[in-house]
């Protein structure tokens, strides 16, 4: 029998994929209690990703999050200060996502996976914390997002006049993540020799500012003009429009991947460090992933590393530029 729930809170602080990644959920609990009114706790910087979710009440910030009498909390989060969080609110039911991290410790430093292939996404496990209270059945729908409505029509005005855009997420939080610069550069051109109309959009944050110009430096000079450059020039939203108006996206394993899988976008994905293991691939979209399966040191770390343990960088050198071209062509080819 189901409970009665009037209010439901989530709770998951950071960052970019993680949040998006908790969007099925949110469809979930939506449909599972339609009174409910279901609230939201993230820190200020995602909240964009959320201002425009119809099916959410309320946006919270940790700091500025009321200590309201909640029927439900669902701690998606599940580290210290998410608990600190939780303890301090008066609610009746509490839920915490398992983040099994006793698995990927294993994974990482003594390479014993214990996952096989029954490993789960994210999504799914983010959906099984509800299993101890009210089990939610999957939808088979993906993520989602929505812009507003002055993002839509500034992604509009960028593609207007382009014929085929492909999206270049280059960007990562963490060095073994990045697919190298120069690597970029040559999907990138020899793309634009067979495509001459191809419009490549730059995406990413500031931080990223470093590795796009690198990419630009790196592209002939001739064919400059075909691309944009918009690494800290646009707001998150703005980005996620961008993809939203994007044929296919060429990413790393980021935030912005994960944006571009709510818009049902093919993607074409460079996992270094990362493994599927963890969790994270593209969740309900259709994607090509270009790996190197058998490398003894992958991974190194659950969440990536500032630089090479091995001084090689294997997982991504041996990701061949033109093999990826290749398969971005023939997808271009098909449309």
């Amino acid at each position: 029998m189901q409970l009665p729930i009037q209010s439901i809170l989530i709770i998951r602080l950071s960052s970019i994929g993680d949040i998006v990644l908790t969007t099925p959920l949110i469809r979930l609990l939506a449909a599972a209690y339609p009174h409910a009114t279901l609230d939201y706790c993230t820190k200020l910087p995602f909240i964009p990703l959320l201002a425009h979710n119809p099916r959410l009440s309320h946006l919270f910030t940790p700091e500025l999050l009321p200590t309201t009498a909640y029927d439900l909390v669902v701690d998606l989060q599940n580290n210290r200060r998410s608990q600190l969080l939780v303890n301090s609110l008066k609610s009746r039911y509490h839920v915490a996502y398992h983040k099994e991290n006793w698995k990927k410790w294993l994974y990482v430093h003594l390479k014993l996976n214990l996952y096989g292939n029954s490993w789960l996404h994210v999504v799914d496990r983010y959906r099984q914390a509800m299993d101890s209270f009210q089990p939610l059945a999957d939808d088979s729908a993906g993520c989602e997002l929505y812009p507003a409505s002055e993002e839509l029509e500034f992604a509009a005005s960028v593609t207007a006049h382009a014929g085929k855009v492909l999206a270049i997420c280059c960007g990562a939080n963490h060095f073994t993540k990045r697919y190298p610069a120069l690597h970029f550069a040559t999907v990138v051109r020899l793309l634009m020799e067979r495509h001459p109309s191809l419009t490549v959009l730059l995406l990413g944050g500031k931080e990223d500012v470093p590795q796009v110009n690198a990419i630009l430096e790196a592209v002939p000079s001739a064919l400059r003009s075909q691309m944009v450059a918009f690494a800290g020039e646009c707001s998150l939203m703005q980005s996620a429009a961008l993809l939203a108006r994007s044929d296919a996206v060429l990413c790393n394993d980021t935030g912005l991947m994960h944006i571009a899988s709510a818009f049902g976008k093919q993607l074409f994905v460079l996992f270094g460090s990362s493994v599927r293991e963890f969790g994270f691939l593209p969740y309900h979209t259709p994607y090509e992933l270009f790996e190197v399966s058998k490398l003894r040191c992958r991974p190194c770390s659950h969440i990536g590393r500032s630089r090479c343990k091995k001084k090689h960088f294997r997982c991504m050198h041996a990701l061949s530029p033109e093999s990826i071209a290749q398969r971005i062509h023939l997808y271009f080819e098909k449309r």
